[in-house]
């Protein structure tokens, strides 16, 4: 475990960002995977937006959850956020791919929460500088 997990204050996440997660995997498009992903970035100003892995038969082109929901809150015009719930149908949390891990570096602080979770209540809290140890950004 690394000293900022290990700093970390943990916390529950809260009910209606996980509702919300939960809510988002029977809303994805995964007809080559079927592995659904949800998501919901909550805003400083309290605004919470969805975000479902959406599919393309080109792989490369598939867009994750996280990714949606971040690129969703920044077309909206929103730069600042307060946490992040990830769901998958898992037998553990679900963890953030690393082009998602790398977006998060871009416009998460580092010790923003994200919590990991899965459909029957398992939860990891952590943080983008625990996720990303290292990482590097538009500072480096």
């Amino acid at each position: 475990m690394s000293s900022d997990q290990q700093n970390l204050k943990k916390i529950p996440a809260p009910q209606k960002l996980v509702d919300v997660a939960l809510t988002a995997l029977s809303q994805t498009y995964t007809p080559y995977s079927h592995f659904p992903v949800g998501a919901a970035l909550l805003t400083d100003s309290g605004t919470i937006f969805k975000g479902i892995n959406i599919e393309n038969v080109s792989f490369g082109l598939t867009n994750c959850a996280e990714r949606t929901a971040i690129f969703s809150a920044v077309a909206a015009g929103n730069r600042h956020f307060s946490g992040l719930v990830i769901s998958g149908r898992t037998n553990e949390p679900i963890a953030p791919c690393g082009a998602c891990r790398q977006v998060m570096v871009e416009f998460f602080k580092p010790d923003m929460p994200i919590w990991l979770i899965n459909d029957s209540g398992k939860e990891i809290q952590t943080n983008i500088a625990s996720l990303m140890p290292g990482s590097f950004n538009a500072l480096s």
